[in-house]
């Protein structure tokens, strides 16, 4: 396996303004005192950034992101699960510092690519834990290649619904997020994501407007926003037959305020999978991993290390 390690590219610290009291934020002091590693690698002849925790003789987890997002999503959560595994954050095709392949991503771009991941580092079974869009590849990934994943966990899941609203909504803040990249635009992105729309993010605004300013990221959102058609949505949905037909151990991780779908989905998803667990994160929006690290954390790894 071949790596270049980089320096860390969102060291962003920023004051809060409030009633008098400073608030430091930056996903570097996330990551403070974590021993981990970022990088790039080669997967299947795409340049695949990554962020790395925990000792690599350890059991190998994976995790994934949304729509339109990177690995900061998991900023919180790998120093916990390097204790137990080979953690892997990565920027998935088309996403954050990965390559753009330049057309139309579908699930199974995903998944080809995600496959060629797991090969680049040499793991041939993993624990695969995806939110959102990361979900539905990691749903998918888990019906099609059985032999490599050992447990699933589907956080805020996207792929089992078309909802023309949340479509559209979806659509237009990312673009309007990546055609004028502005604190504004792209705060109002990540807010929309969260359950307390109080807190300003400053760390994780910061750290994806430096993504979407890169040149040509225009272009590579319309491709990630594929998904958002109705008709390429429509080929790639999974229903009942699909989520029937995964055998992984699973965990559906839900939320009270989701803004993609309330508790009745995530509740629909987990009852077509054979055994599946089911938990609901109060007080959460779409990135319950980020809102609420540690309840997320011990559900994650309650499940992971089969307690």
């Amino acid at each position: 396996m071949s790596r270049v390690l980089t320096n860390y590219e969102n060291r962003v610290l920023v004051v809060k303004k409030g009633d008098g009291v400073s608030e430091h934020e930056s996903v570097w002091s996330d990551l403070q005192g974590v021993a981990f590693s970022q990088g790039y690698l080669d997967a299947g002849g795409v340049r695949t950034r990554y962020l790395h925790a925990g000792d690599e003789s350890k059991p190998v987890l994976v995790l994934l992101h949304g729509s339109g997002g990177h690995a900061e999503a998991y900023v919180r959560n790998l120093e916990a699960h390097a204790e137990h595994f080979s953690t892997w954050s990565i920027d998935m095709l088309g996403h954050g510092y990965t390559d753009k392949p330049g057309h139309p991503l579908e699930v199974s771009h995903y998944i080809a690519h995600l496959m060629a991941f797991f090969d680049a580092i040499g793991a041939d079974r993993v624990h695969l834990s995806g939110e959102s869009l990361g979900g539905w590849v990691a749903s998918r990934a888990a019906l099609d290649h059985p032999d490599r994943i050992d447990r699933l966990v589907l956080n805020t899941a996207g792929g089992s619904q078309a909802d023309p609203e949340v479509m559209r909504r979806i659509i237009t803040l990312s673009m309007a997020a990546v055609e004028a990249p502005t604190w504004e635009t792209v705060q109002a992105r990540i807010k929309w994501l969260m359950a307390d729309k109080s807190k300003d993010y400053d760390d994780i605004v910061a750290s994806r407007q430096r993504i979407y300013r890169q040149p040509g990221f225009v272009n590579a959102m319309r491709d990630i926003m594929a998904l958002q058609d109705p008709e390429i949505r429509a080929r790639n949905l999974l229903g009942p037959k699909e989520y029937g037909a995964i055998t992984a151990p699973t965990l559906v991780v839900w939320t009270s305020d989701d803004p993609t779908a309330d508790v009745t989905e995530g509740r629909r998803i987990a009852s077509m999978i054979p055994g599946a667990r089911f938990e609901v994160m109060p007080g959460c929006g779409h990135w319950p991993q980020y809102e609420d690290p540690k309840t997320f954390n011990r559900l994650h790894l309650d499940f992971l290390l089969g307690r």
